[in-house]
């Protein structure tokens, strides 16, 4: 019963901040937190860099992921230690690969791509979690179980995801087909719930000139698909169900990655298949490939008030709003748009 409540918590917690974020985050006024000055100009103007809500839902998207494995893996009595040692190590491996794949795919030095680093996430991951099992939780004398760790992160990626596209929505980027260039059906079906991005700073303005234009929601959608993947998936785990906990979190998030991908009317490099779909495609031939010959670890059920403890404690919590700063010092500092500034003071206010 514990289980079905924490579900339905989730469940609240995502159809209350989707609603508000699909009506608020595609104005204007829901792009940039802050702008900070940096260098002084002429005539006592200063140039500032922009700090944007696209770092402040990608961190806590980030956060919140972190946040899903530790409570799970907690919940089956994995040291905090050992859970956090696999993610930090994923993460830096991960986070810088969204850049890296996005300018070997796009040939853009500054944008970034959940797909090519969730992509890469897939490929390491196996090899992550038995190297640490060998190299550190040896020496330490703790243990991550395989399937179980491989199944917290494909949950916590689809909340990642879910989240994420609250990122795409604020900035304007990873946008849909203008809605009268796609099938007759999604346009009925999506048709009175279409994004219009006006502002020039929006992705889908500056780089496709679709200002004012209604274009398709695929970022709510994706967030909506990925939201119930990863839901779907802590049910499953808190039932010790670790198979499917992380077959279906992972089928869903990159079979619709693929899917998708054929709404959208951003630039995915060249070719009529793109990479970010063989890269979803590939993603799911891997972790089918690695359950075929991996068995899940023998444990006891999931006790979800022990894994409530571990993701408490004062460690985790510091831990996470470290990580939340560094993600959001990352990316959240917009190098596609600046700032131009000027001080003055309220003469009728000395």
């Amino acid at each position: 019963m514990s289980s079905i409540l924490f579900v339905v918590a989730l469940a609240t917690f995502f159809a209350l901040l989707f609603s508000w974020g699909f009506r608020k985050l595609p104005r204007d006024d829901w792009q940039f937190m802050a702008t900070v000055p940096m260098q002084r100009l002429s005539q006592g103007s200063w140039r500032g860099i922009n700090l944007t809500y696209y770092g402040f839902f990608n961190a806590s998207a980030c956060v919140f992921s972190c946040a899903i494995v530790i409570l799970l893996m907690g919940s089956i009595a994995v040291p905090l230690s050992a859970s956090l040692g696999v993610v930090v190590a994923l993460l830096l491996i991960c986070i810088p690969a969204a850049k890296i794949v996005a300018r070997v795919v796009e040939g853009k030095r500054h944008t970034f791509t959940v797909g090519g680093a969730s992509f890469v996430g897939f490929l390491v991951l196996p090899l992550l979690v038995p190297a640490f099992n060998s190299f550190v939780g040896h020496r330490f004398g703790v243990r991550v179980p395989f399937v179980q760790m491989l199944a917290a992160i494909a949950i916590a990626y689809a909340f990642g995801e879910a989240l994420g596209r609250l990122a795409c929505i604020s900035f304007g980027c990873c946008y849909g087909k203008l809605i009268w260039h796609v099938p007759a059906v999604i346009q009925r079906t999506l048709g009175n719930a279409c994004f219009v991005f006006r502002a020039h700073t929006k992705k889908a303005a500056y780089e496709s000139e679709l200002s004012g234009q209604p274009l398709v929601p695929i970022q709510a959608v994706t967030a909506i698909v990925s939201a119930l993947a990863g839901l779907g998936g802590v049910l499953l785990f808190l039932s010790s169900q670790w198979t499917a906990a992380l077959l279906v979190p992972v089928v869903v998030t990159q079979l619709w990655r693929a899917l998708s991908e054929t709404l959208r009317a951003d630039y995915r490099g060249g070719g009529r298949i793109s990479a970010y779909q063989i890269m979803a495609l590939a993603s799911l031939g891997c972790a089918l490939a690695v359950l075929a010959f991996a068995v899940p670890t023998e444990i006891g059920a999931p006790n979800l008030i022990s894994g409530l403890q571990t993701l408490t404690t004062t460690t985790s919590i510091l831990i996470l709003e470290g990580l939340w700063v560094a993600v959001f010092l990352y990316l959240g500092r917009s190098s596609v748009t600046t700032a131009r500034m000027s001080f003055h003071v309220v003469r009728d206010r000395i």
